[in-house]
């Protein structure tokens, strides 16, 4: 399956970050972030990425191999030991790495996938947009979020 390929004003593929669901993602997904990648290094884009998150009033889950305490949210080694409900996944993790956590996001009844700047995995988009989640790749919420106005 392949990735509508036009591109959007700003030259990446519209698909990956469409307004549309760059917005239902920021304000009717749902408030609980799981940041995969997260962790208590803060020269890491994670980490304030995940500052902005709760600025903005979203419950951030850090999700890291450590399973540290983050920003004062507790940590979990994987999605899968997450032990309520996970709206958004924001990956923070290398592209060849990606698909496997758009894959999981699935798994744990997420109802959408954001890949971070950078990450960009076209497989796991069409993927996960067959089963029925809204996905962005290449973009970033701490830069999106103030743009909503």
């Amino acid at each position: 399956m392949s990735v509508d390929t036009t591109t959007s004003e700003a030259g990446e593929p519209a698909a990956y970050s469409a307004a549309e669901a760059v917005r239902r993602i920021l304000t009717s997904t749902g408030d609980t972030w799981a940041v995969v990648g997260l962790s208590s290094n803060q020269a890491r884009a994670a980490y304030g990425v995940a500052a902005v998150l709760q600025r903005f009033g979203k419950r951030i889950v850090p999700v890291h191999p450590k399973a540290e305490t983050v920003h004062g949210e507790q940590g979990y080694a994987s999605l899968a030991d997450v032990p309520f409900p996970v709206d958004v996944v924001d990956v923070f993790v290398n592209s060849d790495q990606a698909g496997g956590i758009a894959d999981e996001a699935v798994a744990i009844g997420a109802k959408a996938v954001w890949f971070q700047l950078g990450v960009i995995d076209d497989d796991a988009f069409a993927r996960t947009r067959a089963a029925g989640l809204d996905m962005v790749m290449d973009r970033c919420p701490a830069i999106e979020i103030p743009r909503l106005g």
